[in-house]
């Protein structure tokens, strides 16, 4: 395991009890390494004996048809998956209540390949489970204050959504709907990068890395990741700022997606007095 993997897992033993259901949101930027870390707990708490579930906010997305929709009824913003208003919240909040009563369930995912929800009757089955994982690059993410959405944080919002509709209403949901789904979680923790600019580059490199592996048939160029990324920038910059101040568990990554030294690194709430 990678040591962000194996502090996550020292975490989540510490925080579980046997008498309920641990539901754990692990929060990190775009290509930060939260999945592959969320894969490897899974795979080390199920070698103990646990019963581990994996589900993405990613498999939540609401599908290109649904999308379409919104935009065109609310902002043309909203056909880009990822910003809160492009999941499908009600799914969410019924898994992981079939979770927390301790049921069987079936766990849905989404494919990015043709942009739809795969079908019901192929969903992995997830018996009583011990522990959910349940991770996402806004899991946890807080609302900010009206007045900070008057100024457009870059070249996106200055010339897509002058007026400030689509960021109003991926605020909105963030204090509704998808604040609804992310108070389920027991447990915090966040992955928090060095500055929003390593964010690009990260997902730079992942998209490089798909291509060369023939992964990525309809790549991405830079310009298009850059674009793609400033959907996402608004919301990132405010997790930096806020989300320290009350996850469970904060892993300060550095540039290379490494956890700093002791001590710098990781900072867990209880520790914390600001």
């Amino acid at each position: 395991m990678t040591p962000a993997a194996a502090i996550i897992a020292q975490q989540v033993l510490a925080w579980r009890t046997e008498s309920t259901p641990l539901i754990v949101g692990i929060c990190g930027p775009q290509a930060s390494g939260k999945t592959t870390a969320a894969a490897a707990v899974a795979a080390h708490l199920t070698e103990l004996g646990l019963t581990i579930g994996l589900l993405s906010l990613d498999d939540l997305y609401l599908g290109q048809a649904v999308r379409k929709a919104r935009a065109k009824e609310v902002h043309p913003l909203f056909a880009t998956r990822g910003p809160p208003g492009t999941h499908d919240v009600a799914l969410g909040l019924s898994i992981l209540a079939q979770v927390r009563a301790g049921e069987d369930v079936h766990l849905p995912r989404f494919s990015k390949a043709y942009d739809a929800r795969i079908p019901q009757t192929d969903w992995p089955f997830l018996a009583r489970c011990d522990v959910m994982l349940f991770e996402g690059w806004c899991i946890g993410a807080r609302p900010q204050d009206n007045a900070a959405l008057a100024e457009p944080i870059n070249a996106l919002e200055r010339e897509e959504d002058q007026d400030g509709v689509w960021r109003r209403a991926v605020n909105a949901h963030l204090s509704g709907s998808t604040r609804a789904l992310f108070q389920q979680i027991d447990r915090l923790i966040y992955l928090r990068p060095p500055s929003f600019d390593v964010v690009y580059q990260w997902r730079c490199e992942q998209e490089h890395a798909l291509i060369a592996t023939g992964d990525a048939p309809a790549a991405m160029t830079d310009t298009l990741i850059k674009r793609f990324v400033s959907h996402y920038e608004r919301l990132t910059r405010n997790m930096m700022a806020d989300m320290p101040s009350y996850a469970d568990l904060v892993i300060q990554l550095d540039a290379q997606r490494e956890v700093k030294s002791p001590g710098s690194g990781v900072t867990p709430q209880r520790a914390r007095q600001d």
